[in-house]
């Protein structure tokens, strides 16, 4: 398929684009919460705008009230998300745990209060400093008709805030995940505030006992879902990346346009022409190494998986660099919080490292190739 944008798509662009800069701006949101020491780290009201306007069924079928679109269409929503650096439970609650529970059965009970912005999903995956869904140790016992879960989880983006969590543990059967409710008893959760200023969790569950019906899926069969799940959201925190990456780098151009030394514009320095046209390319090439994640995933290829570690460490590095020389270009003041260019490099920060950093994805990638 052609990376660019249908008619429909750039439509869907240009509205989430324009809603974005204007509700989602970074004075109005990031700023705003953060300056009052929000638990949560985003609005709600915001989570209901985004529901109005469909966003968070794009990955729910029609026939459960959603828009029934595909991976691409989120990517440009995420992408104008993370241009405005828009504090939402989006990319966790309507991307992956939604791409979690399709097929199970459990659509049912979440998907409606998704689509209206009135539920906020997280997902405990990992258990250690980094991402390493391949060592779960977290046990999930039978318990009666259910389970008992016992082990902690860290680094769960919204955990403190959600409704729900996807938890993955290990049980006799094999990897199993379960959607556990907040108010479960022997469940602990530990608000941690990050460094882009959103909200993480540290939880523990001592024997937290959950019946059969919240297993998704099969038991033992956790691991196919997970895939799915970890597709999606590293594609999607991809998308976000390249947002990231791009509103950093324009910001730092339009101050290249302005900021003068020595009686000239500093963007008539040849070097730094030199290092602002490498940072384009290398964002282009991320925009569409994104596209391209997106496109396999919508299709059900089986190359998909490979091009989505491709995508989520391209758009690392890409995005990474974006901020670093943004700030540097900027000079002293890129290091105050006055100026906006140090958020940008806080939240690439975290969203390196949420789904694996691009180290990780290399590894991935090359194991999968035979290296």
């Amino acid at each position: 398929m052609p990376l660019y944008l249908t008619d429909d798509q750039a439509m869907l662009r240009d509205t989430a684009r324009s809603f974005m800069a204007e509700e989602g701006a970074i004075a109005k949101q990031l700023r705003h919460w953060r300056d009052k020491g929000c638990k949560d780290g985003f609005g709600h009201g915001l989570w209901k705008q985004f529901a109005e306007l469909g966003f968070n069924g794009i990955l729910i079928g029609e026939e459960e009230g959603g828009l029934g679109l595909g991976h691409v269409e989120a990517g440009i929503v995420l992408e104008e998300i993370g241009r405005n650096l828009t504090p939402s439970p989006f990319l966790v609650s309507a991307i992956a745990f939604v791409e979690a529970l399709k097929g199970t059965g459990h659509g049912a009970r979440w998907f409606p209060g998704i689509i209206a912005g009135e539920t906020v999903a997280a997902l405990a995956i990992d258990e250690g400093p980094k991402h390493r869904p391949e060592a779960i140790a977290m046990r999930a016992e039978r318990s009666g008709n259910g389970f008992s879960l016992s082990g902690r989880k860290q680094f769960v983006v919204q955990g403190a805030s959600a409704d729900v969590t996807l938890v993955a543990a290990n049980t006799d059967e094999g990897l199993t995940l379960f959607a556990v409710e907040k108010d479960a008893r022997g469940l602990e959760v530990e608000g941690v505030r990050l460094a882009d200023s959103s909200i993480g969790a540290r939880m523990t569950f001592d024997h937290v006992e959950v019946d059969a019906d919240a297993v998704v899926g099969e038991v033992g069969g956790g691991g196919a879902i997970l895939t799915r799940v970890l597709n999606a959201g590293r594609t999607g925190a991809a998308a976000e990346l390249v947002g990231v990456g791009a509103a950093a780098m324009d910001m730092t151009v339009d101050y290249l346009k302005q900021r003068k030394q020595f009686g000239r514009l500093i963007g008539e320095f040849q070097a730094l022409q030199f290092r602002a046209a490498h940072l384009y390319s290398e964002l282009e090439i991320a925009r569409a190494a994104a596209m391209k994640a997106q496109q396999l995933l919508d299709e059900g290829s089986d190359e998909a998986e490979a091009m989505v570690s491709v995508a989520k460490a391209k758009a690392g590095r890409a995005s990474q660099l974006a901020v670093q020389e943004g700030v540097q270009m900027h000079g002293g003041i890129g290091m105050t919080d006055e100026y906006d260019i140090g958020l940008y490099m806080k939240r690439d920060r975290v969203l390196n490292e949420l789904f694996g950093d691009p180290a990780y994805h290399a590894d991935k990638l090359a194991r999968m190739k035979g290296y």
